[in-house]
Order: C-alpha cells, then structure tokens, then sequence
C-alpha cells in the first residue's frame, strides 16, 4: 500500500481578524481616553468660568451698592443709614489719603481692610497711593455695613453677594494715571474734578471725582477688584426768566378775570418752607418774540395794555417799548440759552429729565396717577408722557413736574417746584380753588398733535388762531386760584438729583 502525502497550501491572510480587531480596539480606547481627557479639561474650564463670572459679579454687585448709596435720593443713601458718621455732608470734598469702607461680613466674619494682617487686607491702596505718600488706609471709623447686613435684609437670610467690602476716596493725577492739566507732572495730592468732558485739578470745573474699589473672594478662593471712578451728574435746565415762560412763537397767554388770581415774577421767599435771599426779579410772563406781544392776554380781553387786574401781573419792569404801561409782560428771548431754542434740544431736555425721573408715568394721566409722599424734605421728578388732568386732585407736589402732553390744572392744585410742558405745550385750567405754584412754569411746543417732533431750526408758528399757537395757556375767566409765583429757591431745589456717573472701569489683575 503507498502512503500519500497531501501538502496544505497555508493562506497568507489567517489571522488578520484578530489584528484588526484588537486595533479597532485600541482605536476606540484612545478616543475613549480623549473625550474622557477633553470633558474632564470643558469641566475644569467651565468650572474656572463659573467661578471667574460669580466673583465678577460679586465684586460688580458691591461697586453698584455703594454707587447707588451715595444718592442721597436712595431710600438706603449712607446719609439716611449713617448720617455724620460715614461719609462729609453732601457737597464736601474728600480729603487725599482719607478712606471710607462699605464692608459685607459673612456669618460674623471680621472684615478688616485697613488691617494689613487681616484676613482681608486692602493691599490694592498701596499700590495706587503709596508712590504718592499715602502708603497704607487709614484706621477708619469711617465705616458702614452693606445693606445685607442691615434689616430688612438681614433678618430675611438670603444669601447676598460675596464682595467683602468696597473703599470709597479722592484720587489724584498720579493715583489715576491721568495728567488732567497736561504739564506733564503727576500731581499726588490735588484732588481731581470733572467738568463734563474732561478731568480737571481745578475745584471750580465741576464735582469731585471719586474712586470705588471693591475686593470680592468666593469659598473656593477666587478673588476679583474692580474699580469705578465716577461723579455726578446732572440735567442743564434752562433759565427761568420769568414766572411762565412761554417759549417759541405766537405764543399765547389768556388768564382768569379773577382779583384773587395772581401772577408774580417777584422772587417768593418763604413760601412752603423755602427760604432764600431773594434775587432780582423776574418777568410775571415771558414770551419770546416782540410779534408775540399782540397775542398776551389776560382774562381774554386782547393786549395786556387793556385788561382788568392787569396790577396782578408784577415783577421785572417791563421795557419801552412796546408796552410802557403794562404789568411785567416782557421779550425774554435774549434770556434763553441757544441750546434751548430747537425742538431737537429740547426733546433732548425731555428725554434727559426723563432718565433722571424717579417716576415715569404713561398718559393719559390723573392726579390720582401721581405719587404720594412727596414733600418738603422729599422733592421728586415725574414725568407724565401724555396728557395730565389734575381737576380733583386738591393735594400739593413738590419737585420737577414733566408733562409732554396738554395739562389740565386744577386751581385747587399746588405744585411748589418746576413745571415743563413740553411737548404740546398747552394748560388749561377752570373750575375754582385755593392753590398756587410757586417756582416757575415753562412752556414750549415742539411735537405737533400726532405727536411728531417738528423739524429744527425753529419752534412751530401759527396763523393766530386761538389754540394752535406755539404755546399756550387758557384759563377760564371765571377759573379761581392763587395764580404762579416765581421763586429761585423752589427751581433751585426741584433740580433732579444728580445720579454718579461711571467715567472709568478697571479690572485689577490679581
């Protein structure tokens, strides 16, 4: 028997399943560890973010406290929850190197900033200061506790923002970094003042500016300083020339035939409680072209020259010409700054009152519409975007009164301030009463009646027709009252409180 022997051909390609497959393997486990690795690092990284934003905003919320507390305004203003122990009264420069501390303690931590072996020591002083003689915060009993420390927020146990305080001083030209009167000399110890546009070491420019540093530090050791410069602002108002002053052309003027009613460009002293050297006085009633004068009446009787109880119209004597005779009804064009004499700049008035306001109401609008509370001591500014008809509110306002729509007036109504109507610039007024305003009244017509913006240069004209002229008043002859009393106290006191202004923002690196 012959025994064969049979040859298997081997194929090359045995095995080559199980080296892909452990490849694929390793393929898969390198991309596992990768996300693995990249998710880990978006964590760490949205974990430093969040962290980077909560203690930004920690340190942004304390700058926004105390920037808020300085007005005086504020129903929490360091001069209503510490009065005469935190900062000077009102008005009064901060000395150089003098430092003031709003600090927020968390569950009875000690915050200590002027200690520089505290806990939370405000190095950032020296920094800035140090160069210039100042080297380390004074000992402070200049000192107030954020409002989360304070009821009622206290006694609610929330959580408030994590800053630990916020130093408020005077900066200087070498503390800010900033060669205010381009000698190229850092001064270190004038304070600086900012005049609208620019800084200034001259007092006289304007406010002080003021430098809010404030140091936040969140549980897991974040820290973050921000700081703010900043001064007050305010709205420029135009001058009051007279008691009404009404602005633009063919204006209108027609008042009751009433003895009891009155019209006073003399400067009231003493009148709700506002008592002041009297100055020069006034026109009782101002119009703003020499073509205006045939359309000034009173109590509906033509010319002025010709009206009853036109003696109760007193103040600045009147010029020759046109009316040498009559009571105190004179041009008072020339009295009126140029920025004041277009449409554009005073609907840029309006809506610069308007952001200062501290009550905006949508007309139309009553008396009942407006706030309560106001006072002496507690003069507000609102503003009425319509119409405003005070007949039967028998209450008295105090402050700045914008009404860009027609105003109603009730005679039983005071308002002891300032009063805008601009916009329609009309007032209407009837029934009876015993109320007054005293400060001044000002009128100009810049929108016509669907409530357009008339195109500059000039104020809108009219044909004389009663009621389409640029501004106007028309009592009701038999409308009773007190009448308009001009004051220089009252106008000085109505301005809108400034508000402080952010001119700088700095993120200190820590």
């Amino acid at each position: 028997m012959v025994a064969r022997r049979t040859t298997r051909t081997r194929r090359p390609e045995a095995g080559i399943a199980l080296l892909i497959s452990i490849f694929i393997l390793l393929l898969i486990s390198v991309v596992a560890i990768a996300l693995v690795v990249s998710s880990g690092t978006e964590s760490s990284l949205a974990g430093n973010y969040r962290s980077a934003t909560g203690v930004y905003y920690a340190a942004l919320s304390g700058l926004e406290e105390t920037r808020g507390r300085l007005l005086s305004k504020n129903s929490d203003a360091f001069t209503t929850t510490d009065p005469s122990t935190f900062l000077p009264p009102p008005g009064t420069a901060l000395n150089m190197g003098d430092t003031y501390y709003l600090i927020n303690p968390v569950g009875g931590e000690a915050i200590t900033p002027w200690d520089s072996s505290s806990t939370y020591p405000d190095n950032q002083f020296g920094v800035e200061f140090g160069p210039s003689g100042f080297t380390a915060p004074l000992n402070p009993s200049h000192k107030a506790f954020s409002v989360w420390n304070r009821n009622p927020l206290l006694a609610l146990n929330l959580p408030g923002p994590l800053y630990k305080w916020v130093r408020i001083n005077a900066v200087s030209e070498k503390s800010a970094g900033i060669d205010a009167d381009n000698d190229s000399l850092a001064d270190s110890t004038t304070p600086l003042y900012y005049d609208g546009t620019h800084f200034s070491n001259n007092p006289s420019a304007g406010p002080q500016v003021l430098e809010l540093t404030s140091f936040a530090v969140l549980p897991n050791g974040s820290q973050k300083i921000l700081q703010y410069l900043v001064a007050t602002s305010s709205v420029v108002l135009p001058s009051f020339p007279a008691a009404i002053t009404l602005l633009g052309n063919n204006v209108d003027y027609t008042g009751p035939n009433q003895i009891s009613w009155n019209v006073s460009g003399n400067d009231t002293i003493d009148l709700g409680s506002c008592n002041h050297n009297s100055l020069s006085p006034a026109y009782a009633i101002g119009y703003y072209n020499g073509a205006d004068a045939s359309h000034t009446s009173i109590a509906g009787s033509g010319a002025v020259a010709t009206a009853p109880y036109k003696s109760n119209y007193t103040g600045q004597a009147p010029p020759n010409p046109p009316f040498p005779a009559i009571p105190s009804v004179g041009n008072i064009s020339g009295s009126i700054s140029s920025s004041f004499q277009k449409p554009s700049q005073l609907d840029a008035l309006a809506q610069a009152i308007t952001q200062m306001a501290d009550v905006v109401i949508t007309g139309p609008a009553t008396g009942s519409s407006l706030p309560v509370g106001m006072s002496t001591t507690n003069l507000l500014t609102v503003v009425v975007n319509g119409d405003l008809d005070l007949t039967g509110w028998h209450n008295t306002g105090y402050g700045l009164l914008l009404v860009t729509g027609n105003l109603t007036y009730d005679p039983d109504a005071s308002w002891y301030g300032i009063v805008f109507l601009i916009g329609q610039g009309y007032m209407t007024g009837s029934h009876s009463g015993s109320g007054q305003i005293v400060g001044g009244l000002f009128l100009a017509k810049t929108r016509n009646t669907s409530g357009s913006l008339f195109p500059d240069p000039n104020l809108p004209s009219s044909n004389g027709t009663p009621g389409t002229y640029g501004s106007n008043i028309q009592f009701n002859l038999s409308m009773g009252g007190q009448g308009i009393y001009y004051s220089s106290c009252w106008i000085n006191a109505a301005k809108p409180t400034s508000s402080y202004t952010v001119l700088a923002f700095h993120e200190i690196s820590q």
